[in-house]
């Protein structure tokens, strides 16, 4: 007879009913985990305090608005609060994160879900944070690298101090690309307590719509080629460089999809340079709705500085539209085929040019493109889950 386990998913990532789309891509995983009807989970989210839920307040506002408990998709989630002081909390994140949440982890424990080991995603500071918890309370975890807790927080003393005690204390170290398996192996993680264990992608929500539709139905009047972007406005997601890249087609029309510091910026960047006519900023938009978008995209861009596993690659695939991508950290394992797209050598224009015309000369089939993505399933996730809480569980039954 097959294990079964219960596990608490602790992440600062995962979504709530005010920040929906907030790592969503953890939330999914969980959600077709669950499906094999081997795991029984409880999810804690933890939150920084703050004092007022005004919109004044932007971001800082959700947080105080997130509800303590709710239930998701079937899934109970604990959003307690933690006290994170400016400048400071950097360092001592990890710390006041682990005591904002064990009464919490505590109180479940003693509500009946007596769970089998910690799953934590986001190294730094949630996976820290993790540690402390599975040390006071007795239980194993294990951490899954996600990109920036690892490419950025390394690259910190104390940060990175904090990285090799807890990567030596997990059960097991997971990298959602080869890329990130390596550096935990470099910080001082055991090989043989190493997986590389890729996200997937929704296949169901995810899926191709006729190009002319989805441009009708979103309401996009583009009579030449159509560029998307999707990811929050900083730089390190390069939005400004395509931003740039525009006066190189005059016959191209840019959609960038997300929200963030940059919004402001971006639009200026092309009113100077005479391209906002064709430049569309449209907001965040809600995750069931992105198949739209790639749909009626005839290349997406991803022009990032570093990614760890990025899922908005897939979707687009998976959606049937081909991608023009860097190629940093995880990228190349994700598009590796012309059917995927194409990756850029440098993150500059020349570069990102480069890679755009050697997909328009050879442009995939969108059939084939679908067909490419459909080999990134959860299925396999979900399997090497299972294996894995079976090590580290011991076959319990």
């Amino acid at each position: 007879m097959a294990s079964t386990f219960k596990t608490l998913l602790f992440s600062t990532l995962y979504p709530s009913s005010v920040r929906p789309v907030h790592g969503v891509f953890i939330e999914t995983r969980l959600r077709e985990l669950l499906k094999s009807d081997r795991v029984e989970s409880k999810v804690v989210a933890p939150v920084p305090w703050f004092p007022s839920s005004n919109p004044k307040f932007g971001s800082y506002a959700k947080m105080a608005a997130t509800p303590r408990f709710e239930r998701r998709n079937g899934i109970e989630v604990f959003h307690p609060r933690y006290f994170l002081p400016p400048k400071v909390g950097q360092n001592i994140a990890p710390y006041a994160l682990a005591a904002g949440a064990l009464p919490t982890v505590r109180k479940i424990i003693r509500d009946g879900f007596d769970f089998d080991l910690i799953d934590a995603h986001f190294y730094y500071p949630d996976g820290v944070a993790a540690s402390i918890i599975a040390k006071k309370i007795g239980k194993p975890f294990i951490c899954t690298a996600r990109g920036s807790d690892i490419n950025l927080y390394r690259q910190f003393k104390r940060p990175a101090g904090f990285l090799r005690s807890t990567i030596t204390q997990a059960s097991a170290n997971v990298g959602v690309c080869r890329d990130l398996a390596d550096q935990l192996i470099e910080l001082g993680a055991n090989p043989d307590q190493v997986r590389n264990i890729r996200n997937g992608v929704d296949l169901q929500r995810f899926s191709p719509v006729d190009r002319s539709e989805a441009r009708h139905i979103l309401g996009l009047e583009c009579s030449g080629m159509l560029w998307i972007s999707v990811g929050n406005l900083v730089e390190l997601k390069g939005h400004h460089l395509l931003v740039d890249m525009l006066s190189e087609y005059p016959d191209a029309y840019l959609v960038i999809v997300g929200a963030g510091p940059m919004h402001a910026e971006l639009g200026a960047r092309a009113r100077l340079l005479g391209v906002a006519d064709r430049l569309q900023l449209a907001g965040q938009q809600p995750n069931d709705k992105l198949h739209l978008w790639f749909s009626a995209a005839d290349v997406t861009f991803l022009a990032s500085s570093r990614e760890g596993w990025a899922n908005v690659l897939l979707e687009s695939m998976a959606s049937g539209t081909p991608v023009v991508a860097t190629a940093v950290n995880g990228t190349p394992e994700v598009v590796a085929s012309a059917d995927a797209g194409q990756l850029a050598r440098s993150r500059d224009v020349p570069g990102l040019k480069a890679a755009l015309d050697q997909l328009l000369a050879n442009y995939p089939d969108r059939a084939a493109t679908r067909r490419y993505a459909e080999g990134f399933s959860w299925d396999e996730t979900t399997h090497q889950q299972l294996a894995l809480f079976d090590r580290i569980c011991g076959g319990k039954g």
